[in-house]
C-alpha cells in the first residue's frame, strides 16, 4: 500500500496488523510516496522527514519494510509503480493495501482500472467510508471480481482482477488532524503505506482452555502487567487478546520462549519480534499476545487503541 505517510501515525499500524491477521501475509512493505498528485504540495512534509518517520514506525515490526521504491523509479502513479513491482519481483505474490477512503476516491486515480487488473486488492474499512466506497464506480464495475468469505485468505493467490473488502473496525487516526494539531512528524504514532506479499496459513480450531494456559504461563514468567481483552464477536482476527510487559528485553525473550514450549504441542503459532524483544507478538488462532517492554507499551498503548476501536469490550487485568 503506497502514501504519503504525512505523517506515520497508529491507523496505518492498525491498518497492517490487521492485515496480517486476515491475510497470513509475509511481509508489508510501506512505500512512501515522494509527493501524492491528488494533495498539494505545500501541506506536504520533506520526503526524507516521511521516511525517516515511518522507519520508526515500523523497526517495532520486524516484517515491515518501509521503501523508497517510487522515489527511486520516479513513477508519479500507483498503476506504475505497481507495473514495476511485477516486473521488478516477477516471482512474489502482492497484494494491495488500501483503506475504504482511498476506494471512495479511486475513480480520481490516473488508470485506475489498470491497478485493477495488475494486482489484487486488499480493502480494509474506515470509520464512515464503507457504505460510500461499496457505492462508487470502482467497486461496482469490478463486483463480480470481488472474493468474499474463506477465498479472501487466498487473495494474492487470485488472478487481477480480484479484491475483497474487509468491514473491520479500525483505528479512527487521521493524518490531516495530526497536521492540524502541529505536532512533529517524528512524535506521532505508528504510519504505514504498505504492499503485501502472502502465504496462506491455516486458522486453529478453538481451545477451550487456551486462554489459561497462556495466562498460567506468563504469571509463571512474572510478566508483569497482564491485560486480556475480549474480542469475540467483535473482529475476526481472534477470540481475545492479551497484553503484558516483561521488565527487560532479555525478560520479553524469555517469556516468549516459555509461551513457545507452552503452546508446541497445543496449537501451531507464530511468533514476530523475538529478536529485537521491544515487542513480541504471538498468534496462537484464537488468541494473540503482545509482549512488551514497558516504555515500548506505553508508546503504542494498544489497549487504549482497542478500547476506542471497540468502546463495549471489557478488558481484564490478572
Amino acid at each position: 500500500m503506497g502514501g504519503s505517510f504525512n505523517p506515520a501515525h497508529r491507523g496505518h499500524l492498525h491498518l497492517s496488523l490487521t492485515a496480517f491477521r486476515h491475510l497470513d501475509l509475509d511481509e508489508i512493505w510501506w512505500l512512501v510516496s515522494p509527493q501524492n498528485p491528488l494533495k498539494p504540495v505545500a501541506s506536504m512534509a520533506p520526503f526524507a522527514d516521511r521516511f525517516v518517520g515511518a522507519q520508526r514506525v515500523a523497526a517495532a515490526h520486524p516484517r515491515i519494510r518501509v521503501s523508497d521504491f517510487e522515489a527511486r523509479l520516479r513513477t508519479r502513479y500507483t498503476a506504475d509503480t505497481l507495473k514495476a513491482l511485477r516486473r521488478r519481483f516477477p516471482r512474489i505474490h502482492f497484494v494491495w493495501l488500501m483503506g475504504s477512503d482511498n476506494l471512495a476516491q479511486l475513480r480520481h486515480w490516473q488508470c485506475w482500472p489498470e491497478i485493477f487488473a495488475t494486482i489484487p486488492i486488499a480493502v480494509f474499512d474506515r470509520p464512515s467510508y464503507s457504505a460510500n466506497a461499496l457505492a462508487q464506480l470502482p467497486a461496482q464495475r469490478f463486483a463480480r471480481r470481488r472474493l468474499k468469505g474463506a477465498a479472501t485468505r487466498h487473495l494474492a493467490e487470485a488472478s487481477p482482477p480480484a479484491w475483497a473488502f474487509f468491514h473491520t473496525r479500525l483505528d479512527p487516526t487521521s493524518a490531516t488532524e495530526i497536521r492540524s494539531a502541529t505536532h512533529p512528524i517524528m512524535e506521532q504514532r505508528p504510519a504505514l503505506s504498505s504492499i503485501a506479499t502472502l502465504t496462506p496459513r491455516p486458522r486453529i480450531a478453538p481451545s477451550p482452555t487456551l486462554l489459561g494456559l497462556i495466562l498460567r504461563t506468563l504469571e509463571d514468567g512474572k510478566a508483569e502487567d497482564i491485560v486480556t481483552i475480549d474480542l469475540a464477536g467483535k473482529t475476526t482476527i481472534a477470540d481475545q487478546m492479551v497484553v503484558a510487559s516483561g521488565r527487560s528485553a532479555r525478560q520479553v525473550s524469555a517469556l516468549t520462549e516459555h509461551l513457545e514450549q507452552a503452546l508446541a504441542h497445543r496449537a501451531r503459532i507464530s511468533v514476530e519480534g523475538k529478536e529485537q524483544a521491544d515487542w513480541v507478538l504471538i498468534d496462537a488462532g484464537d488468541v494473540i499476545v503482545h509482549l512488551f517492554r514497558p516504555e515500548i507499551r506505553a508508546y503504542y498503548n494498544l489497549e487504549k487503541l482497542w478500547a476506542e476501536a471497540f468502546p463495549d469490550s471489557e478488558a481484564a487485568r490478572q
